[in-house]
């Protein structure tokens, strides 16, 4: 930024800010507003760019977004936050409350962070991504890695610069494992990981040693995309989505984007001979958005909504966490046979031909299914972590220099060989199967494992509550969504992921939960 550049946007906050004639920590707020303006336009574009944009608009996207990626630093790390951080925190400790604490401590720290990432670094990073996501979906339709190669060379180039930036102690993976999920390190995750296959492993023996029960044949006969569309989205309305705050979208990849609580966008993808993709995929979604529209409305554009190392709004606290309620709403409910005994009948009205010779309990063992998949998002709870696993070894490879994208191809198919014991046949069933890395979000992967543990945990706690119970039983999800509301959601980004697990359950991140629910799933399917 040039000096005669820093010099007019600082007279332009100032005359702002007198003609505002805001203090102490409305001053804070006023610029904690402006930020997250910034971020929700971001945030737009990019669910603009991976929904409805031509993709001949990529570049210019990019630069759009890149532009208003290094004003929202600007913004971040400038004068005018400095100073309004300054002015909160010395009448907040005068006479502020603890929820304005929390909220300007927060900002500074994570503005330390931002602050060690060069600015060029953060604009070349939003630069690349709309670039990179067409590169991605036009070699993922044309299962040809090596056209979207050099575009993931520049992304690992920038995430092992990003890396060193924000410093780490033991490895550099470290430093983005932390962006998404804060105080979390590779050495914390391998010990939960070497849990959790202590635990899946002997169960998929006791699966795999008994005779296959379950109808697949019956998911991939034909089913109406439109039709399938219809019974999803009405069993996210119940499950507590706000379509008058939210809508749903088609995408290559599914996900939710919040431009505030009062519009959360969510995406989803259908096949016509699949039918868990689509209706799992909105499920999931919808429970990130349920998350992001139960955020406290006093939260709407504060810190508790602005993710600013990251540069990005969002209301969830972690990606871990939010993960837990897309996994919690995903799996926890929509794969248990008590959700199929009472949504079944619904579904065959839905499509009375295709599933005229099936029952609510050959529906359910057929979407519980335990068989290795090449597809991450289509894969079973059993093996769904050895996924996250083997992604986690493979990027944390890539930021130390111990792999090159070059290397990917062969690593990616041995991993599957060895994790799941398939072949894998073309690109886009192997490393082009995710849009991670096309979004520069390189450790953000491990957060899918921790939402599984999460989700367990907090499902485990809400389900002692007889109203809560009750309604599983009978399709009645107000009293699990109020509960999640009251102990997750309305606290945005004001509590740790420690913090709420914690005061929800009693515990800190602990598999036990997650672990005994799935070998109660693995005894039903007995």
């Amino acid at each position: 930024m040039s000096w005669h550049r820093g010099i007019w946007n600082r007279f332009e906050q100032w005359v702002e800010l007198m003609n505002a004639g805001l203090r102490g920590f409305a001053r804070f707020e006023h610029e904690i507003g402006r930020l997250n303006d910034i971020l929700c336009a971001i945030n737009l574009l990019s669910w603009d760019a991976w929904t409805k944009m031509p993709a001949a608009g990529a570049v210019t996207r990019g630069q759009q977004i890149a532009t208003l990626s290094g004003l929202a630093r600007e913004m971040a790390t400038g004068e005018a936050m400095r100073d309004a951080i300054e002015a909160g925190l010395e009448e907040a400790e005068a006479r502020g409350t603890e929820e304005q604490r929390r909220a300007l401590l927060l900002t500074k720290t994570t503005i330390e962070t931002l602050r060690r990432i060069p600015e060029a670094l953060i604009v070349e990073a939003a630069a690349l991504k709309p670039r990179a996501h067409e590169s991605w979906i036009e070699a993922r339709a044309r299962n040809d890695f090596s056209s979207f190669a050099p575009l993931l060379e520049e992304t690992v180039r920038i995430q092992r610069a990003m890396a060193h930036a924000i410093g780490f102690e033991r490895h550099p993976y470290d430093a983005l494992i932390g962006q998404y999920e804060p105080g979390m390190t590779l050495q914390i995750l391998d010990g939960l990981y070497a849990r959790l296959k202590d635990a899946l492993l002997p169960l998929l023996d006791t699966v795999f040693s008994r005779p296959d029960q379950a109808r697949l044949d019956i998911l991939e006969r034909s089913y109406p995309i439109e039709a399938q569309k219809a019974y999803a989205t009405d069993i996210a309305a119940s499950m507590g989505f706000d379509f008058t705050r939210g809508r749903l979208d088609d995408t290559v990849h599914p996900f939710e984007v919040s431009l505030t609580r009062q519009d959360v966008r969510i995406t989803g993808r259908f096949h016509e001979n699949w039918l868990p993709s689509g209706l799992f995929a909105v499920w999931h979604e919808a429970g990130h958005g349920i998350y992001e529209q139960g955020v406290l409305e006093k939260f709407t554009r504060s810190a508790f909504t602005t993710d600013i190392v990251n540069l990005y709004a969002m209301g969830g606290t972690s990606f871990g966490m939010h993960e837990s309620q897309s996994r919690l709403w995903e799996n926890r409910v929509g794969r248990s046979q008590r959700f199929w005994l009472v949504h079944f009948p619904a579904l065959r009205d839905a499509f009375p031909e295709q599933l005229a010779d099936v029952d609510a309990m050959e529906f359910w063992r057929a979407v519980n299914a335990v068989r290795p998949s090449l597809i991450r998002v289509e894969a079973d709870e059993l093996t769904y972590d050895l996924h996250i696993i083997l992604r986690t070894e493979i990027e944390s490879a890539l930021i130390a220099g111990d792999v090159e994208v070059g290397d990917l191809p062969s690593l990616w198919n041995r991993k599957i060989r060895d994790f799941l014991g398939l072949t894998v046949p073309d690109d886009a069933r192997g490393l082009l199967q995710d849009v991670h890395w096309s979004a520069g979000m390189i450790g953000s992967f491990p957060t899918y494992t921790l939402g599984n543990v999460m989700s367990a945990q907090l499902f485990e706690a809400a389900g002692k509550l007889p109203a809560v119970a009750k309604g599983l039983d009978s399709g009645n999800y107000t009293p699990l969504r109020l509960w999640l509301g009251e102990h997750v959601h309305r606290h945005g980004r004001s509590r740790t992921p420690d913090e709420i697990l914690r005061e929800a359950t009693g515990s800190g991140l602990d598999p036990t939960a997650y672990i005994d629910a799935l070998a109660e799933k693995v005894r039903l399917l007995a």
